[in-house]
C-alpha cells in the first residue's frame, strides 16, 4: 500500500488564506482611534474593551479583540 505524498505549502494543492488578527495590541488601538496608548489603558472598560493579558510584569502586553475596538467604534457614529 502506497501513501500518498503530503502537499506542500508552496503546492496549488495547498490553499493559502491571510489570516486576520483576532487580537490587536494597544498602540494598534491607539492608532485606530487616533489616541494615545495611556487613554487607550484607561478608557478599556468604559468602552467595553476587555483587555488580554500576556506575560507578566511591567513588559506584559495587553491585547484587545479587534472586532471589539471595530463595534465600539461602529456605535460612535454620527447619525
Amino acid at each position: 500500500m502506497e501513501s500518498q505524498p503530503r502537499p506542500s505549502e508552496d503546492s496549488p494543492q495547498r490553499k493559502h488564506h491571510p489570516v486576520e488578527a483576532v487580537l490587536v495590541e494597544t498602540s494598534e488601538v491607539a492608532a485606530m482611534l487616533s489616541m494615545s496608548t495611556s487613554w487607550v489603558y484607561r478608557e478599556a472598560s468604559k468602552l467595553g474593551l476587555k483587555g488580554y493579558k500576556l506575560g507578566q510584569g511591567r513588559n506584559a502586553k495587553v491585547l484587545y479583540k479587534r472586532a471589539e475596538v471595530f463595534k465600539w467604534l461602529e456605535q460612535q457614529r454620527v447619525h
